[in-house]
C-alpha cells in the first residue's frame, strides 16, 4: 500500500452519550466468496441507508450503539459492521493478510448487495475513509455521499505535511511488553493508545475500557487485527481523486497524530465537490463531546442526496 495512516495502529476510542435508546438494533451475517461478514442495522429500512465503514483493527463497536440509534433517529437506515480480521467476522492466520484494500471495498459493496439496497450514503473513518473513497471510483452508482472523517487522500500528499506523530511510534514500540492473552494487560496498553489519539478533549477512561473490553471478548481472533497493518493494493484507483463526483463531507479533528490536519487540503482540493468540517481539539477519533455536531452536519450533508 501507498503511504497512509491506516497502518497505524491505535485508534480514538473515546465515545460516550446520555440519551436513551429508542432505535431497535438486529443483526445480520452477509456472506460473499466464502467470507462471513458481522454487520449490525438500526432504523428503517424503507429510510436512506448510510454505510459506517470503520478503520484499522477496530471493529464496528468503534461506531458506537448511541451513536448509530441517534443517526437512525434521523430518518436513516443505519449499518455498521466488521471487515474481516475483527470482531466477528472472516479471521486469517496472524501475520497473513489474505486480501487488500480493493477486496475491502467490494467487501462494503458486498455488504450494501446483502442487504438489496441499490446505493448508500458511506461515511468511512480513517482507513474506512479510503476505502470509501476507492468505492466512490470503482462503484460510483452505488455510493451517494462520502462523508471521510479523520482520513486523508488515496493518492499523493503533500510532502511538506508532518508524518505520523513519533509519539505513536514511541507508543507502539511499547506493544512487545503486552501479554496479548491476559484482558487486563490488553486493557492499559489499549486505553494508554486511546488516551494519546484524543487530542485536547478529555479522555473517559470509563467508556473506553467498557469498549476495549468489549472488543476483546466478542473478537473471534482479538490478535488478527494487526494483520490490517499489511494491507496492500488499491493502485489501480490511486490518485484519481479528481474523478469522485458524490458530495463530499470531510470530518477531521486538528489535533489528529495519525492523519494530520493539513491532509484535509488535499481532499478539499482533489474533490470538486466537497466541504469541511474542522474539530477543534479532536485527536484521531469519534469523540462524544462532537457527535451532536457530527450527526447534525451528516444529516444536512446527505439530505442533499436522498
Amino acid at each position: 500500500m501507498k503511504k497512509t495512516g491506516l497502518l497505524f495502529l491505535i485508534f480514538g476510542l473515546t465515545m460516550n452519550s446520555c440519551k436513551q435508546k429508542t432505535t431497535e438494533m438486529k443483526e445480520k451475517i452477509i456472506t460473499t466468496n466464502d467470507i462471513e461478514l458481522y454487520t449490525e442495522n438500526f432504523g428503517d429500512k424503507e429510510n436512506p441507508a448510510i454505510l459506517l465503514i470503520a478503520g484499522a483493527t477496530v471493529s464496528m463497536l468503534y461506531w458506537d450503539e448511541e451513536f448509530c440509534q441517534q443517526l437512525a433517529e434521523k430518518d436513516f437506515y443505519v449499518i455498521r459492521y466488521d471487515n474481516r480480521d475483527v470482531g466477528k467476522s472472516t479471521f486469517y492466520e496472524i501475520g497473513s493478510t489474505a486480501y487488500d484494500i480493493v477486496d475491502l471495498t467490494n467487501d462494503a459493496i458486498a455488504i450494501l448487495d446483502g442487504y438489496k439496497i441499490e446505493s448508500a450514503h458511506f461515511i468511512g473513518m480513517s482507513l474506512g475513509g479510503l476505502i470509501a473513497q476507492i468505492a466512490s471510483i470503482k462503484y460510483p452508482e452505488r455510493v451517494k455521499t462520502l462523508t471521510l472523517i479523520s482520513t486523508g487522500p488515496w493518492g499523493d500528499s503533500d510532502p511538506a505535511i508532518p508524518e505520523m506523530d513519533p509519539g505513536v511510534l514511541d507508543f507502539q514500540a511499547k506493544s512487545q511488553t503486552v501479554d496479548w492473552a491476559n484482558e487486563d494487560s490488553v486493557v492499559e496498553y489499549m486505553m494508554e493508545g486511546a488516551a494519546l489519539m484524543s487530542g485536547r478533549k478529555e479522555y473517559d477512561r470509563k467508556r473506553g475500557e467498557k469498549l476495549i473490553r468489549a472488543e476483546f471478548r466478542r473478537a473471534n481472533n482479538y490478535l488478527s487485527m494487526f494483520n490490517h497493518a499489511n494491507i496492500q493494493g488499491g493502485e489501480k484507483y490511486y490518485n484519481r481523486l479528481d474523478e469522485i463526483e458524490q458530495p463530499t463531507l470531510i470530518i477531521h479533528g486538528t489535533d489528529d497524530l495519525i492523519w494530520h490536519f493539513k491532509h484535509t487540503n488535499i481532499l478539499f482540493n482533489k474533490i470538486k465537490n466537497s466541504k469541511l468540517l474542522k474539530l477543534e481539539g479532536t485527536g484521531h477519533e469519534l469523540h462524544f463531546e462532537d457527535w451532536d455536531t457530527i450527526i447534525e452536519e451528516v444529516a444536512r450533508h446527505v439530505n442533499t442526496r436522498k
